[in-house]
């Protein structure tokens, strides 16, 4: 039998052949080629608070950050980070060893994965998820396992029973998303009590991925899973500037737990970036201190934007399920006669002049997602409206 060579080895390494181009790429492309409005990927169309921008050109003109930074992050964005999980939250880190800064969420995710699982490590998330666990999963060899959020009246909701049922011998961390995007769920007190106390009697670590945190609505309420009972010994909590400031572009998250895990997670976050963003810390040190009233104003409107949406959605003839966070509506397709979300999405951009993005690839159960669709609201309000004015076109 001959030996494989290089030269009729498939270059991609096998982990990662069945993630091709990102629907994201994909969809943003159509938008471009059609001049269709872009509610598919998740950033904004607007800058965050002036002050915070004028931050960053201070620290560019002052030299601070524009050589490598420290490994950990600057000190002043460390502290910044402490003094936010303590004001908001009552949790206490040490700024020096349970602070960890990082080049966005993304990376601060890849990093944990590839630090804390082995190969063959069993990983639970929660489906549909965002497709970088996916793929950091299986760049660290570990095998997903997911828990699927089901349609539960007007939002999607998780099966406790079948979250429990999915731990075995060979899962080593649950990887959880709250809020959580797609499908704008919240999850409660009672569902963290129930996630925290099968994490302690199973002795599992968490992940927990909380870059939605300020972006909560309604009556929902963000709760760390790292205040829990027995929480922050296990818990590597992730989050983020880009979603909370709208700089999304400056990449500047950060990892916070005890310090036998930072220091895991910083021993393979060195060997993919090293460091990023200095001048960009700078200024996110600052944003961290701004007064509460910002983070209420930024809610507010927000929230506004959601409910523009959905009502324009609900116009249109799609089912909408009200997200209770982050900011994107998932919708369901079957009102308006569909069942394919990714038949329905490409072909969207023609029919209306809107670019979504089809929930079906952040599932491996594809069919569970097949007629769901998600939007994103994080756009200006005129923008919204023509939006909403061209998908009630669809029913004519």
């Amino acid at each position: 039998m001959a030996r494989m060579t290089s030269s009729n080895r498939p270059f991609l390494n096998r982990r990662l052949a069945e993630f091709g181009t990102t629907i994201f790429a994909e969809m943003s492309a159509l938008a471009l080629r059609t001049g269709s409005i872009n509610l598919g990927q998740g950033f904004p169309d607007t800058d965050g608070p002036e002050e915070v921008r004028e931050a960053a050109v201070r620290a560019l003109r002052d030299g601070r950050g524009n050589q490598y930074p420290p490994g950990p992050g600057v000190p002043e964005l460390r502290g910044a980070i402490v003094a936010h999980q303590a004001r908001r939250y009552a949790l206490s880190y040490d700024p020096d060893t349970e602070v960890l800064v990082t080049a966005g969420a993304t990376e601060a995710i890849a990093a944990s994965l590839l630090a804390l699982l082995e190969p063959g490590d069993e990983v639970i998330a929660f489906e549909p998820y965002y497709d970088s666990y996916a793929a950091c999963i299986a760049m660290a060899g570990g095998k997903r396992v997911p828990v699927t959020l089901r349609p539960d009246g007007g939002s999607f909701r998780l099966d406790l029973d079948e979250l429990r049922a999915a731990v075995t011998d060979r899962t080593r961390l649950l990887l959880v998303n709250t809020p959580h995007n797609p499908t704008g769920t919240v999850l409660t007190r009672e569902e963290l009590t129930a996630i925290a106390e099968l994490a302690v009697e199973r002795d599992l670590l968490v992940i927990t991925d909380e870059v939605y945190e300020h972006l909560v609505f309604d009556e929902a309420e963000h709760l760390p899973l790292a205040g829990f009972p027995g929480m922050r010994e296990r818990t590597v909590t992730i989050g983020s500037a880009g979603k909370t400031f709208s700089f999304t572009g400056w990449k500047v998250g950060w990892v916070t737990g005890k310090a036998e895990l930072v220091t895991a997670v910083r021993s393979a976050k060195q060997f993919l970036t090293y460091v990023a963003s200095g001048p960009f810390q700078y200024a996110v040190a600052e944003a961290l201190r701004l007064p509460d009233a910002y983070f209420d104003e930024f809610r507010a409107d927000m929230q506004a934007k959601r409910d523009l949406l959905a009502g324009g959605l609900e116009e249109a003839g799609f089912k909408v399920f009200q997200p209770a966070g982050t900011y994107f509506i998932t919708t369901d397709i079957r009102p308006l006669g569909e069942n394919d979300g990714f038949a329905f999405c490409r072909a969207l951009p023609e029919r209306a002049g809107v670019v979504a993005i089809p929930n079906a690839v952040f599932y491996d159960h594809r069919e569970a997602g097949a007629p769901f669709v998600r939007f994103a609201f994080c756009k200006q309000t005129a923008v919204l409206e023509e939006a909403t004015a061209r998908l009630k076109t669809l029913g004519s």
